[in-house]
């Protein structure tokens, strides 16, 4: 089969994975409000991918009552079942497996249930992402579909629950919002029977416009040369263009479709009276006959809103985006873009929110020098230096709220962010953890987020948030005066030696000391903090 190439990306890495070497095949899933998507595939000479198989199941996790605020337990028996086959497909193949899973999961109340079964029952860790983070994931696996590298795009992706718009050029978000508008979460609220009647359709418009029309606005205003849309919904609606123009290719990827069919495939679908109606539309996708009024209405009301533009489709989506985040991960092939991007998102939510950001960036310099001296005895690895620098840099966000309890406060808006970008949710999590035990009560299993840890999470929020305390001592003036720190590493004993050595660090000496208590407790050591001679 034939790979699937980052059209018009520069500088690929040539690295070859031939499943006997290196990370061998990787398995992405897509666990979706409406349906679960796995792509497997391996690593091409080239810097594609070769696709093995692909294998998708309609399970509706957002089936559930209220607006998706809870996971349905039938709901959730199909999606751990629907996941378990997929973990055997990827076994079959030799695959490591990366899993995300976006609104539905994202929004429910009961989201943990559904992550501890899948866990437990399928054998598969799915990582929640945010909305921002769909859309740039969704990003990447247009950028291996398109030969759009060089172009600004506007991409529209319209899942079951959500609709992520984004403005991109090469890897680059220049804008990206997450709404809450999807074909399944829509379909509920206005086509309840699946289609429309009296003024719902109208009804339906307008909620959209609302919503929508100002991210649209603004992304008109940065001069786009292409609308991209991706997922099921647009797949179909493509293929109903082209199926009414006579036309079955037999690939839909890079097919463009002009306004007018579009609009004109929205309004035979609007002027349906049943559900077999719409099923009877040539090309239509049978199985989401019911939900695709709404998410066909997303569609006209996003191009309308940009101009009217032509759209090109693409099937390279959030899965293929996850495969290329995971090779990249795992052998390093553009892992410092990776990395630059965690980086720049991380400083961009710190300049938002944090007053004195000079102080933050030498409280992670500070961190920084304890970690080299520390992880071996605390056994943490090099990717946890990268935790611990973010959360040094967001620790005192939380004062943008109130200085009373910012701690709690700086990990309600980590965890809250939209702008953290390149960070899985479980990474996230163990950084807005870090920040909150930078100060006051230790991380303890009383608090609920720190015991829904397991074992090797709870010794790392531990571990760093010991070290993040002493670096937040001894910069305690906010004037940068320690320039140098030393670590050294007894039996009985840690030192922890600062300089300038005839400087007055007197203030600085004692607060990390008054913060020593918990590096003595996960090193089982004692600590003495002391200025160089």
């Amino acid at each position: 089969m034939a790979a699937v190439e980052p059209n018009g990306a520069p500088g690929a890495v040539e690295s070859r994975w031939d499943g006997t070497t290196g990370p061998g095949v990787v398995a992405a899933i897509d666990v979706g409000t409406n349906s679960i998507h796995m792509v497997v595939a391996r690593r091409s000479a080239t810097g594609g991918f070769e696709v093995l198989t692909r294998h998708k199941e309609v399970v509706r996790l957002g089936s559930g009552g209220g607006d998706m605020s809870e996971l349905a337990e039938d709901a959730m028996d199909r999606g751990v079942a629907a996941l378990g086959r997929c973990r055997a497909i990827a076994e079959q193949h030799g695959a490591r497996l990366v899993a995300v899973a976006t609104s539905a999961v994202r929004e429910a109340t009961n989201r943990d249930v559904f992550l501890h079964r899948a866990r437990q029952e399928a054998g598969v860790e799915v990582d929640v992402v945010s909305g921002a983070e769909e859309a740039r994931l969704i990003h990447l696996g247009v950028l291996q579909a398109l030969p759009v590298w060089d172009r600004t795009i506007l991409l529209c992706d319209i899942g079951g629950g959500s609709t992520e718009l984004l403005v991109g050029r090469g890897e680059d978000v220049l804008a990206s919002r997450s709404f809450k508008v999807g074909a399944i979460r829509l379909s509920r609220r206005f086509f309840p029977d699946g289609v429309g009647s009296g003024d719902s359709v109208e009804r339906c418009r307008r909620a959209v416009r609302d919503v929508v029309a100002p991210f649209t606005s603004q992304a008109r205003s940065t001069r786009f040369d292409v609308v991209v849309g991706s997922s099921g919904t647009i797949e179909a609606l493509v293929g109903m263009a082209c199926a009414r123009a006579g036309r079955r290719p037999r690939s839909l990827n890079a097919q463009v479709v002009a306004w007018e069919d579009v609009h004109a495939v929205v309004a035979e679908v609007a002027a349906c009276g049943s559900v077999d109606e719409i099923r009877d539309l040539p090309g239509v996708d049978a199985s989401r006959a019911d939900i695709l009024l709404g998410g066909s209405l997303i569609l006209d009301e996003v191009l309308d809103a940009a101009g009217r533009p032509d759209l090109v489709f693409s099937d390279g989506a959030l899965r293929e985006g996850v495969l290329l985040d995971a090779a990249r991960r795992a052998d390093g092939t553009g892992g410092h873009h990776l990395k630059d991007l965690r980086r720049r998102s991380v400083l961009h939510v710190m300049e938002l929110c944090e007053d004195d950001p000079d102080h933050a960036v030498h409280i992670a310099r500070l961190a920084d020098r304890l970690f080299d001296g520390l992880a071996p005895l605390l056994g943490l690895a090099e990717e946890h230096r990268e935790l611990l620098e973010a959360a040094a840099l967001l620790c005192n966000v939380g004062l943008s709220i109130s200085h009373s309890r910012h701690h709690q406060h700086s990990y309600y808006v980590i965890r809250n962010s939209d702008h953290l970008l390149g960070f899985t949710d479980g990474e996230a999590e163990l950084i807005a953890q870090v920040a909150r035990y930078h100060r006051k009560a230790a991380p303890s299993e009383r608090h609920e987020p720190f015991a829904r840890l397991d074992d090797d999470d709870r010794r790392t929020v531990r571990g760093l948030s010991a070290m993040l305390r002493v670096a937040v001592g001894l910069d305690r003036s906010h004037r940068g005066a320690v320039d140098e720190v030393r670590v050294e590493v007894q039996p009985d004993r840690i030192g922890i030696c600062v300089g300038p050595p005839q400087a007055d660090l007197s203030l600085e000496l004692y607060s990390a000391a008054e913060r020593r208590g918990l590096l003595e407790e996960v090193t089982g050591r004692e600590v003495v903090v002391q200025q160089l001679g």
